[in-house]
């Protein structure tokens, strides 16, 4: 008669048994989802990646020289005296003792315009006028002065 085994020894067959089934059940079906896997498998999509890359430089120029435009304002050298003779004839031509003859008037400017004329009072200055000091036809001092938001000849 065979001896029985105990219920210990028993449980523990069973286990060692499951174990080595189960273990060469999943060598084979390992085995079996790469033959599988081998046999059915379709070319897989490649994945292609385009990169475009775009940079874009902003010039700045550099700063421009700055220029700078020197005025000297000249104070009027010399006099000029301009003369200016009127003749006046009488209209008599008969032998009055008139002594007839001319008369003069003689203008002092030391800055006239660019047609030869004294300015007078009121009248705008040119650009390199400013400043200066001159008479106009009368003889009386005016200046070259800002006024009213312009250069003008006013009275000294």
């Amino acid at each position: 008669m065979a001896k029985v085994l105990s219920r210990r020894k028993r449980i523990w067959i069973g286990g060692i048994a499951l174990f080595a089934f189960g273990a060469v059940g999943c060598t084979q079906s390992g085995d079996d989802a790469a033959t599988v896997a081998a046999t059915s498998a379709a070319p897989a999509p490649t994945v292609t990646v385009t990169v475009t890359a775009t940079a874009t430089e902003t010039a700045t120029p550099a700063p421009a020289p700055t220029v700078t435009e020197t005025k000297t304002v000249k104070v009027p050298g010399p006099t000029v005296t301009a003369t200016v003779t009127r003749a006046t004839s009488s209209g008599s031509g008969g032998s009055g003792g008139s002594g007839g003859g001319g008369s003069t008037t003689t203008r002092s400017c030391s800055i006239r315009s660019n047609a030869g004329n004294c300015y007078s009072a009121g009248q705008f200055c040119r650009n390199s006028d400013h400043g200066a000091l001159t008479t106009n036809a009368a003889g009386t001092r005016i200046k070259c002065a800002y006024s009213g938001n312009a250069w003008r000849w006013t009275y000294a």
